[in-house]
């Protein structure tokens, strides 16, 4: 009988050790090292009976590499598509994460009942009739999409070879498991060989596949951080399972950028693409509050409207509180002493609470006009006209700072029926080209002069 081989690995970085130790050398975690084991079969190439799709890589000069760009696949979905940057490539390996009961499994089968072209679904999690209930429910009409309930990777490449799918998607990669490899499904070995099989299928046949990932209780994508470094594109899919707004973010995309944000509406018949995010961050009201604030945000070379809400109040009791939801905790810290120092205003006995709408998280320096817009109507219990929008940087000093691509920002607003929009003196365009009021302040003074 052969003795078994067995080795120990990080669950954090999926660094491979000959022995048990307490503390990981490489992340420098403790109590993170189990052993699993490894007991490898002779290995066989995911195609072997397809000999004609072997590729032999030789060198080549730079001159001869040829740099024509290949046609992305449509995935007809714009919001998708947008994160993607313009579509799927060809042979790319993209992972999905997002937390439990997201809409992660509802997403892929949704885009995938949508497509033109053949797609096989390949499932370990559910029964191919629960995954037909839900399709019903999403898209009853569909021709093109293939379910496939099976979870060992040899298997999956013989339907593959029978099938001959345009594109592949896996729920979920931590769910399959490979001969090669004697540990169970979702270790950290069965994860990284079957990822490994998986990226040799892509490139070799040009096929491209859309893996699910589950993640930890700190957010991370479970397995060895080594999983997103071998994929092309990681993908992360938020929001709270208490709204209905959902928000597709790259975080990793070596075909495109990272900046750019896709929103997603969850209804009963599936998620519906929200194509004009600005009119659903932006909540309606019969007349006008204190404390809220329109801000001219970016989301890569998206232009966002988004409310900013403030609430200021005599502290209750000894410590004054300092709560933000969706901003930087430490730049509303800032702001304040900005506004106390620079603009005469005593918030350090106060209650400061600060959120922006829709349940998204906002890092543009270009809306801290609108938070402190947000702070002073509060404060000062003044109602800001609703059609009045402010998108600018506040230095220390108390200046208001310029900020990169104000023109997208004014049209946006200008687009949306926004009367005004307070921007920075220092922000080199030219105001007689827009029919919006454009009010240039140069100071935090001059913005307390206009609103109070």
């Amino acid at each position: 009988m052969p003795k078994v081989k067995t080795t120990f690995f990080c669950q954090n970085c999926g660094s491979q050790y000959s022995k048990w130790q307490g503390q990981c050398t490489s992340c420098k975690e403790w109590n993170t090292i189990v052993e699993e084991v490894v007991q490898k079969l002779e290995k066989q190439t995911w195609h072997q009976q397809e000999s004609k799709l072997k590729r032999i890589s030789k060198p080549l000069k730079l001159s001869e590499i040829d740099t024509a760009q290949e046609a992305r696949l449509d995935m007809f979905d714009a919001e998708f598509n947008r994160v993607l940057g313009g579509g799927m490539v060809k042979g790319s390996l993209t992972l999905l994460g997002g937390e439990p009961g997201i809409g992660k499994s509802t997403l892929l089968l949704q885009i995938a009942l949508k497509l033109k072209y053949k797609t096989l679904y390949i499932s370990g999690e559910e029964s191919q009739k629960q995954i037909k209930m839900r399709a019903e429910r999403i898209d009853p009409e569909d021709n093109n999409c293939f379910i496939l309930t099976e979870t060992k990777t040899q298997n999956i490449f013989k339907q593959i070879q029978n099938l001959q799918p345009d594109l592949v998607i896996i729920d979920s990669i931590q769910t399959l498991h490979s001969d090669y490899i004697e540990s169970s499904a979702g270790s950290i070995s069965q994860i990284k060989e079957c990822t490994t099989e998986l990226i040799k299928f892509a490139k070799e046949s040009a096929t491209p596949v859309l893996l699910i990932g589950h993640i930890t209780k700190d957010g991370h994508i479970a397995g060895p951080k080594i999983l997103e470094h071998m994929v092309d594109t990681v993908l992360q899919f938020e929001g709270d399972r208490n709204h209905v707004f959902r928000i597709l973010r790259a975080h990793k995309n070596r075909f495109g950028s990272t900046n750019e944000l896709g929103i997603y509406e969850m209804q009963g018949s599936g998620l519906r693409e929200v194509k004009n995010p600005s009119e659903v961050l932006i909540s309606e009201k019969d007349g006008e509050l204190s404390g809220n604030a329109i801000a001219a945000t970016l989301e890569g070379l998206r232009p966002l409207m988004i409310e900013v809400q403030a609430l200021v109040s005599s502290a209750v009791y000894g410590t004054p509180q300092r709560s933000a939801t969706g901003f930087n905790a430490k730049r509303l810290n800032m702001l304040l002493a900005i506004l106390e120092k620079r603009a005469g205003f005593r918030l350090g006995a106060k209650d400061v609470f600060l959120n922006i709408t829709g349940g998204i998280s906002v890092d543009d320096p270009a809306i801290d006009l609108a938070v402190v817009a947000a702070i002073l109507s509060s404060n000062e219990d003044i109602p800001l006209p609703n059609n009045v929008c402010f998108a600018a940087e506040v230095g220390l000093s108390g200046e208001i700072r310029p900020i990169q691509r104000v023109e997208q920002r004014i049209m946006e607003a200008e687009k949306l029926g926004f009367s005004a929009i307070y921007i920075s003196k220092y922000s080199k365009i030219s105001t007689n080209n827009y029919k919006i009021k454009i009010h240039l302040i140069s100071k935090v003074d001059d913005l307390v002069n206009k609103l109070i």
